[in-house]
């Protein structure tokens, strides 16, 4: 009884798993639910023309594989019709097998194949990094938006999307492009998302030193300043003070309360030396 149960909540699971089909979503709609039949093993009626009608002489595997393929196409349109607008089951046809019930929904929902493809090519060649993801998530957006243009038949060579990816990447790269364009060596997209990759933790780690030398430079010149501050007036040095002391006569002796002309020392070194005595001054 519990097998049961489980049972039928994974079933339930997987068909409230699929989106309700509205004029936007067919293409997601429709991978949901070929995944759904899928899982369920009952996909047969989307993947084979409906088997021949069972004669008298029909053989045992071939009533078997009848059987298999009406269950496939019965829960299919109960899976699918559960999935799209109530307002909109009453315009399909209530023949329709499975297969042609999905190519009728195409028809009408699906997108405008060159209005698409105009789409995504202006979305991939206006791209441009700007460091909101990693580069290696950006680089596969791009080749995903490439695939999607490659399902609408429009193929873009691996090289192609790889200059296109250069050209999106900022100023930052400007001397990653250069050294790509010097070497003779084409990259194909993986080796250029392992390049990009280890350029931008290049970058990053230059941005990181850079702002710790201006954070350190910032917090010397405060330091210095604060210092000065605190230091008050700078002190005279020696020498100013002993030219200043020449200048007023204070020299000889290294006095300070009086002039040469009136220091005894400097009169006993005249004597001593045989000079003439000078007068002295009040």
């Amino acid at each position: 009884m519990e097998s049961v149960n489980n049972s039928a909540a994974t079933i339930s699971a997987n068909i409230n798993s699929i989106p309700v089909l509205n004029g936007t979503n067919f293409k997601e709609w429709k991978e949901n639910v070929m995944i759904v039949l899928g899982c369920m093993d009952l996909d047969l009626a989307l993947q084979t023309e409906k088997p021949a009608a069972l004669k008298d002489t029909s053989t045992l595997d071939e009533k078997r594989e009848m059987e298999r393929w009406e269950r496939s196409n019965r829960m299919s349109l109960m899976i699918m019709k559960r999935a799209i607008p109530e307002s909109f089951r009453g315009t399909m046809s209530d023949e329709a097998d499975a297969k042609s019930f999905l190519a009728e929904l195409e028809k009408r929902f699906a997108k405008n194949e060159k209005a698409e493809t105009s789409t995504l090519l202006s979305t991939l060649v206006s791209m441009k990094y700007k460091g909101k993801w990693n580069i290696r998530e950006y680089i596969l957006e791009m080749s995903h938006i490439a695939s999607k243009l490659s399902a609408l038949k429009l193929i873009l060579p691996e090289e192609l999307l790889v200059y296109l990816v250069l050209i999106s990447l900022p100023s930052q790269f400007n001397q990653f492009k250069v050294s790509y364009n010097c070497i003779k060596k084409k990259w194909s997209l993986n080796e250029l998302i392992s390049h990009c990759v280890q350029e931008e933790e290049r970058i990053k780690q230059d941005k990181t030193e850079s702002a710790h030398l201006a954070s350190t430079s910032k917090g010397s010149n405060k330091r210095k300043i604060k210092e000065a501050a605190n230091s008050g007036p700078p002190r005279k040095h020696h020498k100013e003070t002993k030219e200043e002391t020449k200048k007023s006569g204070y020299f000889f002796c290294k006095g300070t309360n009086h002039k040469k002309k009136n220091c005894t020392k400097y009169h006993a070194w005249r004597a001593k030396k045989g000079l003439p005595e000078l007068p002295k001054t009040n």
